[in-house]
């Protein structure tokens, strides 16, 4: 959590002084953004290899690539945000994410898709969690929980809304129809409150924490760090190969895609629950054992989607319990560089620290959809998952900071 000893008088804001327009705004953007680049895609994916005849193997190599655009392309915005704040990366993201959903709706063959999917990726990195963090923790510091909690509780229902909601149009109309709804939708909703509600002054970066006398090159080169991103690598790459194989995994075992669409959407629904109680772990564990239990109870729900087949009701509140411990994941690292090291370098921190898991993320989809096959199936890829997250549990049990390097030891 916050560290009162040097929070507050490294930020020297009032609450007064926070543009109030920022929060909700960042609320609608993160819902529609998540809801529509990210979460329609596993919806719309079977509509997509029928009509085309294109492979799920291609198509998903697609949206993995634009995930590993995103992990690239978020080093730079996050030393764009710490000097110039997040307002016009913000925008250009929305527009950008935009005309990336309408050349893939018009997508004639395979290399155009992939361009859309590019182009996607590139957005991603301007418009997901990682710039709306950056800008909270900027100007919400030294109270950037309460501010992240709001606005991971608003995204938390993007597969929620967006799930359903892309399942119903692709039901009246065709998938490149429906993605061109949704650019629409996109457009409207997040361009403008974008470029209206984030213009306000960008404050100053609050000094480095006492405990770091090196700069951010000390940071990155020690051990709580380089052990930080492999642990959040592993558990991004399960998580995310979770949450596309979720609709599959439900389908071959003989549920609609409108059931298993329902069963993702709660499972977003959970993720809201979930974000409700960080506050409370957070009070009652430290940073590192904090990481360790989020993980492994991960690891323990992966496995339990792994082998219950049925009935239907139990599957959806195993996917809402998951859909629980990702929320609080979502927390645990939006606050894993704050927790360790500060808020002076959060931007590049944060976009150094998550372009391995954003990269691992990129992978997932594309690999869960590969192995599958030779593993006999999606209930066998989950039990490689949950393996996965138990090692990630292992490893966080060294992002413990030591002294002289982060502000709080865990």
């Amino acid at each position: 959590m916050c560290h009162p000893r040097w929070g507050g008088a490294a930020t020297g804001w009032v609450g007064g002084s926070r543009p109030r327009a920022v929060l909700p705004a960042l609320c609608l953007t993160q819902i529609t953004s998540w809801g529509i680049v990210y979460y329609a895609f596993p919806v719309l994916n079977p509509a997509i290899t029928a009509d085309t005849g294109w492979s799920a193997g291609a198509t998903t190599a697609a949206f993995s690539a634009a995930l590993a655009v995103s992990a690239v392309a978020g080093i730079y915005v996050g030393r764009v945000l710490d000097h110039r704040g997040p307002r016009t990366v913000m925008t250009a993201g929305s527009v950008l994410g935009s005309l990336s959903l309408l050349v893939i709706a018009a997508a004639p063959d395979l290399a155009v898709f992939f361009t859309g999917w590019l182009l996607a990726g590139a957005a991603m990195a301007a418009v997901f969690y990682q710039p709306a963090f950056a800008a909270l923790t900027r100007w919400w510091a030294p109270d950037h929980i309460r501010a992240l909690t709001v606005v991971t509780l608003a995204g938390g229902l993007a597969s929620t809304v967006f799930a359903p909601l892309t399942a119903i149009l692709a039901g009246h109309m065709s998938w490149r129809a429906t993605y061109v709804v949704l650019a629409g939708i996109l457009a409207v909703l997040t361009v403008p409150a974008h470029a209206i509600a984030l213009k306000a002054p960008w404050p100053p970066p609050p000094p480095s924490p006492p405990h770091i006398t090196g700069g951010h090159e000390q940071v990155v080169r020690s051990r709580a760090f380089r052990m930080s991103a492999v642990t959040f690598t592993l558990s991004a790459f399960a998580m995310y190969a979770v949450v596309i194989g979720l609709v599959p995994l439900l389908m071959e075992r003989g549920y609609t895609t409108t059931q298993a669409a329902w069963a993702l959407g709660l499972g977003g629904a959970g993720q809201t629950l979930g974000r409700t109680l960080y506050a409370s772990l957070a009070r009652h564990l430290g940073v590192t054992a904090r990481t360790v239990t989020l993980i492994a109870l991960g690891a323990l729900t992966t496995a339990a989607l792994a082998t219950v087949a049925g009935p239907y009701a139990l599957l959806v509140s195993v996917s809402v319990l998951a859909g629980v411990i990702r929320g609080n994941l979502t927390l645990l690292q939006a606050t894993a560089v704050t927790d360790r090291w500060g808020a002076t370098h959060y931007g590049r921190l944060s976009g150094l620290l998550g372009a391995p898991a954003h990269a691992a993320a990129a992978l997932a989809p594309f690999a869960g959809a590969v192995l599958a096959g030779p593993l006999g199936g999606y209930p066998a890829l989950f039990v490689l998952l949950a393996g996965l997250s138990i090692i990630a549990a292992v490893t966080a049990l060294g992002t413990r900071t030591r002294p002289g390097i982060g502000p709080s030891g865990g």
